[in-house]
């Protein structure tokens, strides 16, 4: 038998989860320094590039599958370098990033799935959610901005919804990026200490930190209730940004391999085609 590959390491049994038993400064499935596993990261391009093309190429051509690639983790997990680093190794034009904010009052005004529905790849795109759904049974839980009963219904829903997205083609693939709140408040005054990333920085983070054990529950029943056959959670460490970048890089390259896309076999004649271009007479 071969080693566990990130997928299965970084996968979460099925029960109850309880946090503080994944550590996050570990680097689980790489025993080698940063400066290798950045290596690593950008070594695995060319492949992973190549099998995205394929997935593109297919779904151009009459396939239905995709992937739906989602990032969750409390403020500065590194989401945003993983799109960067990770995600942005294939080319862009396969894929779709959508952010999820603060809902507008046209969306508060459907059920929470009505503007996740939206934002779905299509066949052949990689779909990346930097947050999503899964704010729903989050922050709505930690500050009260749905009923109890609400909440519950939503664990329901959502195990449904990405039931449906399975049964239709599409590969769902969750990783929440999972840090320390000590390393949390480092990257906070990082980003008040540098001019370039205080943009970044919302004073409402720190208030935000005032619930971190509320939201580390929220997050280990949301696991518990949504780590499904169909979509399993991965618990990604976060502390060391290099090594998460480099886990999810791995984890979509693992991915795309099980999709194996071919390329997709020409629908014309092809001596046919070569005929032609090589016996036209072009005016020029």
């Amino acid at each position: 038998m071969g080693h566990p590959s990130f997928t299965e390491r970084l996968t979460v049994p099925r029960g109850p989860v309880d946090l503080a038993s994944y550590d996050p400064h570990g680097k689980p499935g790489f025993d080698r320094p940063k400066r290798e596993g950045k290596a690593a990261l950008y070594a695995m391009g060319d492949e992973l590039a190549d099998l995205q093309e394929r997935l593109f190429a297919e779904g151009r051509t009459g396939g239905t599958r995709n992937i739906l690639l989602v990032l969750q983790g409390m403020d500065t997990s590194g989401k945003g370098g993983v799109i960067r680093h990770a995600v942005g190794l294939v080319d862009p034009q396969g894929v779709r990033i959508t952010s999820f904010k603060a809902p507008t009052e046209e969306e508060r005004a459907h059920d929470f799935l009505w503007r996740v529905e939206k934002r779905l790849p299509d066949p052949g795109i990689i779909g990346v959610f930097d947050r999503s759904h899964y704010e729903d049974v989050l922050i709505a839980r930690v500050r009260g901005l749905a009923p109890a009963e609400e909440i519950e219904r939503r664990y329901g829903a959502i195990n449904d919804f990405e039931k449906r997205l399975v049964d239709g083609g599409t590969t769902v693939v969750k990783c929440m990026l999972h840090i320390s709140a000590e390393e949390q408040k480092e990257r906070l005054l990082a980003r008040l200490d540098d001019p370039t990333k205080r943009w970044k920085f919302n004073p409402g983070d720190i208030d935000e930190r005032q619930h971190w054990s509320e939201y580390v529950r929220a997050y280990e029943i949301a696991l518990e209730r949504t780590n499904t056959e169909h979509a399993p959670w991965l618990i990604v460490p976060g502390d060391r940004k290099w090594f998460g970048k480099l886990a999810v890089a791995q984890v979509l390259l693992e991915t795309l391999e099980r999709l194996d896309p071919g390329w997709p076999p020409a629908d014309y004649d092809i001596e046919e085609q070569e005929r032609r271009l090589l016996e036209e007479h072009l005016d020029l």
